[in-house]
């Protein structure tokens, strides 16, 4: 029951992700003439210079490539990947029959914004599902299993192709607009593939490495683990601190240690997502630094 709650869910996501996307490349990309990359920039081109609906070129270049990869792609990506490409072609076809304006008064750098945020924002919606709206990322990932070739320098290099082709019906200021939404919209993809949630981790090497963990278990109500290390040069067994918290949070913990050890090394770490206790869920009670 709760795998197919867990399908629905996502599917759910899928569907939302598509429209955002759909009504993105309709309302602002196609309005004020912006590229894209992959699949998508090359519906955007048939579209502009043959005229055929993206509706329908999506679907038609999407499919083939689908059937190629099914078997690198598994049986839930398959399924995943079929439904992301066939509702991203629904949204497009619904989204050009409904009239829609966004008043930008032909400032492209406002449209490069919207167009990188919206693209972000709908596309990682369908990654964080499990789901693809295939095209590039299949090619990407026979090229990865066959020849070797990194998946990300296999999509940087069909993007690159399809917006240097896109130059057939946009100039050059429009191309570096559609550049600067290619931007925003990595960046907003990555934002939520990686979760909402920022989270520092943070790394102690001290001789007072107890003290320093009771003290951040005490005060901050966070977990503490050693992670179990030799010198390099003394041959001696150390304890290394390892704690993850909110940024907020990293000033009273250096506050602690520097208080416990002046010499501490101290390494802080970006964390991309964080589950669990405190986090995903209510943390310990906090004890006060200062009363």
């Amino acid at each position: 029951m709760k795998i197919h709650q867990k399908m629905i869910k996502d599917l759910l996501i899928i569907t939302i992700g598509c429209g955002i996307y759909g009504f993105t490349l309709v309302n602002v990309n196609m309005a004020n003439q912006l590229a894209e990359g992959g699949f998508t920039g090359i519906s955007l081109i048939l579209n502009s210079l043959v005229h055929i609906d993206p509706a329908y070129s999506t679907l038609f270049l999407n499919i083939p490539m689908i059937l190629i990869g099914w078997k690198i792609l598994g049986n839930q990506s398959f399924f995943y990947t079929i439904f992301g490409t066939v509702m991203l072609s629904v949204s497009l076809w619904i989204w050009q029959r409904i009239p829609v304006s966004i008043p930008l008064h032909h400032d492209l750098f406002i449209a490069a914004i919207l167009a990188g945020l919206g693209g972000g924002v709908g596309s990682g919606l369908i990654y964080r599902a499990g789901g693809t709206t295939g095209g590039t990322d299949i090619i990407a990932r026979i090229f990865e299993k066959k020849l070797g070739i990194p998946m990300g320098r296999t999509l940087l290099a069909f993007d690159v192709l399809v917006l240097l082709a896109s130059l057939s019906y946009i100039d050059l200021s429009h191309m570096m607009y559609t550049l600067l939404a290619s931007f925003v919209f990595t960046q907003i993809i990555d934002f939520i593939q990686e979760g909402a949630y920022a989270a520092k981790g943070i790394l102690v090497i001290s001789e007072n490495s107890d003290e320093i963990a009771d003290s951040l278990l005490e005060t901050l109500g966070r977990g503490v683990t050693y992670l179990k290390a030799e010198g390099a040069y003394s041959k001696q067994e150390k304890n290394i601190i390892y704690c993850v918290m909110s940024p907020h949070e990293i000033v009273t913990a250096k506050t602690i240690i520097s208080e416990t050890d002046s010499s501490a090394f101290i390494s802080i770490l970006s964390v991309h997502e964080a589950l669990g206790e405190g986090f995903s869920y209510n943390p310990k009670p906090r004890k006060k630094l200062f009363k």
